[in-house]
Order: C-alpha cells, then sequence, then structure tokens
C-alpha cells in the first residue's frame, strides 16, 4: 500500500509539472501574442505619426503659397482665367551723372539714345514669356546687356535686374565751370565710359488682401475699390564704372579747344564699384477712378550702406581708395490700365535711382522702363465655369 501511494503521489506530482509546464508555454504563448500586437500597434502608431507630420508638413506649405494670393473679394477680384496673350511695347532709358566735388563743381550728363522694342507674350499662371525685337534704332550697341523683372503677389513683390551698358552713350549736359560754352559737346558720342548694375529689391506689402500691385502692373486681378498701403523692403545692389579720363580730355580739346579747359582732378579715376545693402519703406494707392479703370502710384525711398572700391586715374600703383557710406535710393512706380477681366490694356513705368556721394565726386545712375500693352485672358478656371453654368 505504501509502494502505491508513492506510485500515485509520483504521478500527480508528474501531472502536476507537466501541468504547469503546460500553462508556462500557454502564458508565454499569451505574452508572445500580446507582444505582437504591441509591436505592430506601436509600429502602426509611429507610421501614423510620420504621416501625420509629413501632411501637417504639406498643409503648411499649402497654405504658405496660398496666403501669398490670400485677398479680400470685395476689394479684389481674381483672375478668372487660366491664360492670357499680350502685346507689349517697352522703351527703356538710362542716365548716368558724374560730378566732381572739387572747387569748380564740374558734371557731366551721359545718356544712350532712348530704345524700343515690341513683342508677343504668352501666359499660363504665373509662367510668363514671349520675344521682343527692337525698332527704330539702327545704331543699337549689341554688346549692351539688360534684364529687367518684376514679379508680384497680393503679399510680396521683387525686382530683378542686370544691366550692361554699351559703347553708345552720348554726352547731353556738361558743366565745365563759370563762362564755359559748352554747346559743342552737346549729344556728342563718347565711348569711353562704361556702366553696369545689378542687384535685386524685395519688398512686403502690409495692405496686401484689400490692395493689389498685381492689379496695376501684371494684370493677373482687378482692383475694385480704392484702396492703399506701406510697403517695406530690403535690396542689394552692385554697380561699377569704368571712365578713360584722358578720352574725356580729349574729346574736350577737339571741341572746345587745347587748354580753354581741364577736367578737376575730383573726375581723374578710371574705374570703381560699389556694393550696397539697403532697406526701404514707402506708400502705393490704387485709384479705381471709374468702372474696370485703375490708377497707381507708389514710391519707396531706401536708405543704403555702401561700400565702394576703386583706382584713381594715377601712373603708379598705388593709386587706389575705398570707402564707406550711408546713400540714399528711390524707386518709383506709375501704372494706368483698364480691365474687365477679359481684354485688358494700359501702360506702366518703374524707375530706379541709386545716388553715390563721397568726398571726391558724385554719381547718380537712373533707368526704368515704360511699358504699353494690350492682351486677351482665355481658358476660363474651373470655379468660374460652375457659377456661369
Amino acid at each position: 500500500m505504501k509502494k502505491l501511494s508513492i506510485n500515485i503521489s509520483f504521478i500527480l506530482a508528474f501531472m502536476l509539472l507537466f501541468s504547469t509546464k503546460a500553462m508556462a508555454d500557454e502564458l508565454q504563448g499569451e505574452n508572445a501574442v500580446s507582444a505582437d500586437i504591441a509591436t505592430q500597434e506601436l509600429s502602426s502608431a509611429t507610421a501614423d505619426t510620420t504621416t501625420h507630420k509629413k501632411c501637417s508638413v504639406l498643409d503648411w506649405a499649402a497654405r504658405l503659397v496660398n496666403s501669398f494670393d490670400d485677398i479680400d473679394e470685395r476689394y479684389i477680384e481674381p483672375n478668372h482665367y487660366l491664360f492670357t496673350v499680350m502685346l507689349q511695347g517697352t522703351h527703356t532709358y538710362d542716365f548716368f551723372t558724374i560730378k566732381s566735388n572739387d572747387t569748380n563743381g564740374q558734371s557731366m550728363n551721359f545718356a544712350p539714345d532712348g530704345m524700343f522694342k515690341v513683342g508677343p507674350y504668352v501666359g499660363w499662371k504665373f509662367i510668363f514669356g514671349g520675344y521682343t525685337f527692337t525698332i527704330g534704332h539702327s545704331s543699337y550697341d549689341k554688346t549692351k546687356t539688360e534684364f529687367d523683372f518684376s514679379f508680384y503677389t497680393s503679399r510680396l513683390g521683387i525686382d530683378l535686374f542686370y544691366r550692361r551698358t554699351g559703347s553708345d552713350y552720348k554726352l547731353r549736359d556738361a558743366d565745365l565751370g563759370k563762362n564755359i560754352n559748352t554747346q559743342a559737346l552737346d549729344r556728342v558720342p563718347f565711348d569711353g565710359i562704361s556702366a553696369g548694375i545689378s542687384g535685386f529689391n524685395l519688398y512686403y506689402i502690409f495692405n496686401h488682401r484689400r490692395f493689389s500691385y498685381p492689379a496695376a502692373f501684371s494684370q493677373s486681378t482687378c482692383q475694385k475699390i480704392s484702396c492703399g498701403t506701406w510697403l517695406a523692403g530690403i535690396g542689394y545692389t552692385r554697380n561699377s564704372l569704368d571712365l578713360d579720363y584722358d578720352k574725356l580730355q580729349t574729346l574736350i580739346d577737339q571741341r572746345l579747344g587745347e587748354n580753354v579747359v581741364k577736367l578737376d582732378s575730383g573726375l581723374k579715376f578710371k574705374s570703381a564699384q560699389y556694393y550696397d545693402i539697403n532697406i526701404s519703406a514707402g506708400y502705393a494707392y490704387n485709384r479705381v477712378f471709374a468702372k474696370n479703370f485703375l490708377f497707381c502710384v507708389s514710391g519707396q525711398m531706401a536708405l543704403a550702406y555702401k561700400r565702394s572700391v576703386g583706382r584713381t586715374a594715377g601712373l603708379t600703383d598705388d593709386n587706389h581708395f575705398s570707402f564707406s557710406k550711408l546713400n540714399p535710393n528711390v524707386i518709383g512706380r506709375i501704372g494706368i490700365v483698364y480691365n474687365n477681366t477679359v481684354w485688358y490694356a494700359g501702360a506702366s513705368a518703374i524707375v530706379k535711382s541709386n545716388y553715390y556721394f563721397d568726398s571726391r565726386f558724385t554719381t547718380n545712375n537712373t533707368f526704368g522702363n515704360t511699358n504699353i500693352y494690350v492682351g486677351y485672358n482665355f481658358g476660363l478656371k474651373k470655379r468660374y465655369k460652375k457659377q456661369n453654368e
């Protein structure tokens, strides 16, 4: 009986051990399943978080892009069309004045003949391009390079410009001192001066929901109610000037006679380069003076910190100068346009004037363009197709 008890106890112990192992294996399996489920849930949550972040970034980018054309449609009518064709004529001008700060205060004004270009343009949404050809300017200098581009949204505007003059400057006005008759120098060609300017201006339009620069200068919207706005911006400009002093003196001697007048020492330099970083402020106003008619005027004054280096007209290597100063720049715009959302026509002008003051000399470079245009919009957007149905 004792032996039987021992065997039963052994069997019960074995069964208990087996049951315990089975329970442990089952619990381990359940834990493994639970761990797999938890891992999958964590991975899913991580993926959802990543997707959410990506969506958030895309949504933010979309909102940022859309904010550039966020307008109050009580004041501004959006563009109804996807495409446009336009014929435009452009007159460009460039004046360069240099003045000596010596006792005599001699000054000269140089400018090439005005140039008129005309050509067709095609636009799709924000992309706009075309081709122009020069008319009425047989002596046009092909070495001249000009690039002016202005882009407007409701909130921001940007001007890009790059100009390199050719050799077609003429003397337009000269003041060489008291009792010096300079009529013989009027409109005389002078190829001894070369000037260049390049840079950009970026500006913010404060009342951008109600005021539209595009309505006046890119015909992509229509101003319905008169409105104005303050402007603020930044910019960078690089100017260069090369002057052949000896050739200029020779020209004066040929036209006025030898030893009649000598150029001031302030004008005796070979080259100068100056760079500026500027901050600007100004005001613009759109006047709706009749149905579909708009007149815009805008002005900005910039305070520029200019750094300059140059080389005087000496014969030695020790003839360089450099200086840093604060000087003003001016930007002006004016435009008049008729736009009934389908047909549009008008004229606009942009003028930029950069000044430089130094103890030796003063310079001013004023340049810009005037545009006359007529165009037609087509390809109605879906939003306005639904409204017309």
